[in-house]
């Protein structure tokens, strides 16, 4: 008797959690869904373009480079409260001046990237990885 008291009370709750949960397990789905379908249609156009490994380096050296952060910081002459953009530890007055440089560290790296290509291509056809 207490056995199936127990198994009634939980079939219970997780019924009640399925009823819950629902909407956000739906959402989750077909946002990884909606996700999927976007790389895959994005795969194919880039199967088509040229110049796609260009923005997938750089894509890749983005996800290497920090972002950007808003500071609140007290001006030290008049003690008002002003924004200030952090970078690498280096703080900008503006967003765009952060940013120029944030995109030129990407672009550096993206061109290294480029730079040790042939030699790590060089490499894989030595070992005979590459035809």
């Amino acid at each position: 008797m207490v056995w199936n008291l127990t198994s009634v009370l939980l079939i219970a709750v997780a019924g009640i959690a399925l009823y819950w949960l629902w909407p956000r397990l739906t959402r989750a789905l077909k946002r990884f869904d909606d996700d999927n379908r976007d790389r895959i249609v994005r795969d194919w156009q880039d199967r088509r373009d040229s110049r796609a490994h260009i923005r997938q380096t750089l894509e890749v050296a983005e996800e290497q480079v920090e972002a950007v952060v808003e500071v609140d910081d007290a001006d030290p002459r008049t003690g008002t409260a002003v924004k200030r953009f952090a970078f690498e530890g280096i703080w900008y007055a503006s967003r765009d001046e952060a940013e120029r440089v944030r995109a030129e560290k990407i672009g550096e790296i993206a061109r290294g990237f480029y730079r040790d290509l042939p030699a790590a291509l060089a490499a894989r056809r030595r070992d005979g990885r590459l035809n």
